[in-house]
């Protein structure tokens, strides 16, 4: 066997961490390269591993009806410290999985800097690591300093693709009136940690609904630099500004709509809702659900403050946006996620193209395996594509046409797994209809999904470690 080598892990985000768990777990020494406190970015509030700097939801926690449900699972399978960190500190969301950030990010410091295996230094990588460090992971995010991005580039000969993303405000609870506002999960729904009634609803009827969508539009927004104009924003994360220009009902169909909710006032169902999650452990602050916003902050405080219930809102924390930066993985990353014009390079997280919490935690998994066993002279394989671990690893690094410029980020959906025959009868005989053949298929998908996953670790997984 090959003399172990170093493993080292540039960023401290979901993905770095991850990686950096991984790899520690199976016996690999790791690095990590961490440049917070050192220096700031555009986003980050804190030097902790692993800060959530957008929502404190980790999405639908249901692992056979939901795609990043059954991520959820699989990364529990195969020892994620994201996902350990997150069921030990999580908040009432309804059937989401949501946490408590600061506990989160402190959990996770906390496991690496108590790992023999790990080591964390608070120092800043502004150029292409040294030649002799021959198995790197750069986790660095959408955040990426514009030297190591420039470097990169430099290798690549691809232009940078990148886009922009926002952060929704979050309020103080006591600042909310609950003479409007209610308690109720959408469809009264119990999730991890909740009773089904884990959500703050503020209702706006016909009226309040188009004034604030006329004051979104007039709202003085964040204005671009000249070289950032052509940047596009992500279709999953755009904020509500944009999506109002795209048509008055927009918003009523997105983030404020009002379905499985019930105003107790009237007994009726509200022409519109906006939501608002607990977002720390204490129950004081509460984010505002799909809220994230490009306004300027003057503009923002008094439009938000339009919403019945939010009248007197004092926040700790208004919206804002940042340019995020991407890789086009197809053409980049070969099947491992080395970068084939330096296979020294690995790279994870929402820089390959992935989008979401746990989807770039996934991909620092995946990354961190597949670097111990470089580390340790071990055979490794990719998840079957079945999973959907497999699935995130065959969309980024070929599962979208190579050499496309359509490439975007994209968060795990069923879409990204292969087809699998829709059950016609339920575990009873029974003909299933409508929506039950969907809600089967899914089910399906997912039993396959974790049968496949636990094939996969069992010879040789170093996640079993």
């Amino acid at each position: 066997m090959k003399k172990p080598t170093d493993i080292h892990v540039i960023g401290a985000g979901l993905a770095g961490s991850e990686a950096a768990w991984q790899a520690a777990q199976a016996g690999a020494r790791v690095v990590i390269h961490e440049m917070r406190p050192t220096r700031e970015t555009e986003a980050h509030q804190t030097d902790q591993c692993a800060e959530l700097v957008c929502s404190n939801s980790f999405r639908s926690d249901d692992a056979l009806g939901n795609a990043v449900g059954l991520l959820h699972e699989e990364m529990r399978q195969c020892g994620s410290l994201i996902m350990r960190a997150a069921d030990a500190n999580q908040v009432p969301a309804g059937g989401a999985l949501a946490v408590d950030r600061d506990n989160f990010s402190a959990a996770v410091t906390a496991a690496l800097s108590d790992h023999p295996n790990i080591e964390l230094r608070r120092e800043a990588i502004d150029d292409l690591p040294p030649a002799d460090w021959q198995n790197v992971i750069v986790a660095t995010g959408p955040l990426t300093a514009p030297a190591l991005a420039d470097a990169i580039r430099s290798l690549t000969d691809e232009a940078s693709l990148a886009f922009f993303d926002a952060i929704a405000p979050i309020v103080y609870k006591d600042s909310i009136g609950f003479d409007i506002a209610w308690f109720q999960s959408r469809y009264d729904k119990v999730g991890p940690g909740g009773d089904g009634a884990d959500y703050i609803n503020c209702p706006l009827n016909e009226d309040e609904y188009t004034a604030f969508i006329d004051a979104l539009l007039a709202g003085e927004k964040t204005e671009f630099k000249e070289w950032e104009k052509s940047t596009p924003y992500f279709e999953g994360c755009l904020p509500i500004e944009v999506m109002a220009s795209r048509g008055v009902e927009t918003l009523r169909f997105g983030p404020m709509k009002p379905v499985g909710l019930t105003d107790p006032r009237t007994g009726k169902r509200p022409h519109a809702v906006v939501q608002l999650r607990q977002d720390n452990a204490l129950g004081t602050l509460y984010n505002m659900v799909g809220f994230q916003t490009k306004l300027k902050y003057g503009a923002q405080s008094d439009i938000i403050r339009m919403i019945p219930g939010l009248q007197n809102a004092n926040f700790a924390r208004l919206g804002g946006i940042h340019r995020n930066t991407f890789l086009n993985s197809p053409v980049l990353l070969d099947e491992t996620l080395r970068l084939k014009a330096r296979p020294a390079l690995r790279f994870a997280g929402q820089i390959t193209g992935v989008e979401g919490y746990l989807e770039s935690a996934a991909i620092g998994l995946i990354a961190g395996q597949f670097a111990a066993a470089d580390a340790l002279g071990s055979a490794s394989s990719s998840p079957p594509p079945t999973t959907a671990l497999g699935a995130l690893v065959a969309h980024i690094t070929g599962g979208h046409i190579a050499g496309a410029k359509s490439f975007q980020p994209m968060n795990i959906n069923f879409g990204l797994f292969p087809d699998i025959e829709t059950p016609r009868t339920d575990e009873t005989g029974r003909r299933l209809k409508g929506k039950e053949k969907g809600r089967a298929r899914k089910a399906a998908m997912a039993r396959r999904a974790l049968a496949d996953l636990d094939a996969w670790r069992s010879p040789v997984s170093p996640a079993q470690t």
